[in-house]
C-alpha cells in the first residue's frame, strides 16, 4: 500500500478491513428449536418411492406421519397422491396410533390448501376441512419454502428410504407392501433411541405419550366426489377407466363418490354401481 502512495499507519488499515469483513460477512439463516407436548402435534409428508410390485418396477406415493414429541412414524404405500388417498392415510395412522393429537403440520399440498395468504394465513381445501373438522384437529402450514417447520418428517423421508426402501422392495401386492411397511414402523420404533431422552426407545417414549393422545372416534369418510354423465352403453369414465352402472341410469347425471379401493356410484342417495378401483388407464369393470 506505500509503494501504492499510502501514508497511514498500519493499525488503519486494521480497523478497515476489520469493518468492511464484518459488513461483507454472509449471515447464516437462524432457526428456533421446536419443542412439543406430549400428544401435542403429527407432522406429514409425501414421499415417491421406486418398488416391484407382482414383478413390475413402478413407483408409488408413501404417506408419511410422524409424532413430534415420541418420534413415533407410520408410512402406508398408494399408486396416487390424490385426495381420497389423503384421507385414507389419515384413518389408517391414527387408527396405527390409537388416538388423535390436537394439531396436525402440513406443507402447502394442493390436496390440502387453496390459496396461501400473509403470514400463517391459508384458505383450506373443504373437504379437507371436513377430515379436519371430523377428527377436532387444528391444521398448520408451513411457511413457503420452510420446510424445518416440519423438519422430523422432512428428514424421515431421507432416513426412511434408506432404512427400508434400499435394495428395492418386491412384493406381490400393495397390500402385501403395506404389511411390511407397518411391521418396519414398529421394529425401528422398538430398536432405535429417542434423539433427546436418550435413555429410552422411541416405543417406550410413545409408551408416555399414548396417555395425552385424544380417544380415537370412528373413521372419516375417505371419498373424493364428482359429478359424472352415465354414457349410453351404461358406463361411467373415472380417472381414464371405465365402470359399468345399472342399466336404468344410462344417459343420466350420477355422483361417483373415489375410494382408496374402489369406486361408489350413487343416483338420488341410491347405490348403482361398485367396483374396486382400477389404476392406468383404458380399464373397463362391468
Amino acid at each position: 500500500l506505500q509503494l501504492e502512495g499510502y501514508t497511514g499507519a498500519y493499525n488503519s488499515v486494521q480497523r478497515y478491513v476489520k469493518s468492511w469483513k464484518a459488513a461483507k460477512r454472509v449471515i447464516k439463516t437462524a432457526y428456533i428449536p421446536l419443542v412439543f407436548e406430549p400428544g401435542d402435534a403429527y407432522q406429514f409428508d409425501w414421499s415417491e418411492e421406486t418398488v416391484q410390485i407382482a414383478g413390475k418396477v413402478q413407483k408409488v406415493k408413501v404417506a408419511h406421519f410422524r409424532l413430534s414429541h415420541s418420534r413415533k412414524f407410520f408410512l402406508i404405500a398408494y399408486l396416487r397422491e390424490s385426495q381420497e388417498m389423503l384421507f385414507d392415510a389419515h384413518n389408517k395412522a391414527f387408527s396405527f396410533f390409537g388416538g388423535l393429537c390436537r394439531r396436525g403440520i402440513y406443507d402447502n399440498m394442493k390436496t390440502a390448501v387453496t390459496s396461501i395468504f400473509v403470514g400463517k394465513e391459508r384458505l383450506f381445501n373443504r373437504r379437507f376441512l371436513a377430515l379436519m373438522d371430523h377428527y377436532l384437529l387444528e391444521p398448520v402450514a408451513c411457511s413457503p419454502a420452510a420446510g424445518w417447520e416440519k423438519g422430523q418428517v422432512e428428514n424421515q423421508v431421507d432416513n426412511v428410504r434408506d432404512w427400508i426402501f434400499r435394495p428395492r422392495l418386491k412384493f406381490s401386492s400393495l397390500e402385501a407392501l403395506n404389511t411390511h411397511l407397518v411391521e418396519q414402523c414398529e421394529l425401528i420404533t422398538n430398536e432405535r433411541k429417542h434423539p433427546d431422552i436418550k435413555d429410552k426407545t422411541i416405543a417406550e417414549v410413545f409408551n408416555d405419550e399414548a396417555a395425552n393422545l385424544l380417544a380415537l372416534i370412528h373413521p372419516f369418510e375417505a371419498y373424493k366426489e364428482v359429478n359424472v354423465r352415465v354414457s349410453s352403453t351404461c358406463l361411467i369414465n373415472y380417472d381414464r377407466n371405465r365402470y359399468s352402472v345399472d342399466c336404468a341410469y344410462a344417459n343420466k347425471a350420477v355422483c361417483v363418490r373415489a375410494y382408496a379401493d374402489c369406486i361408489v356410484v350413487y343416483a338420488d342417495d341410491k347405490k348403482i354401481g361398485e367396483h374396486p378401483r382400477q389404476f392406468g388407464r383404458d380399464h373397463t369393470l362391468f
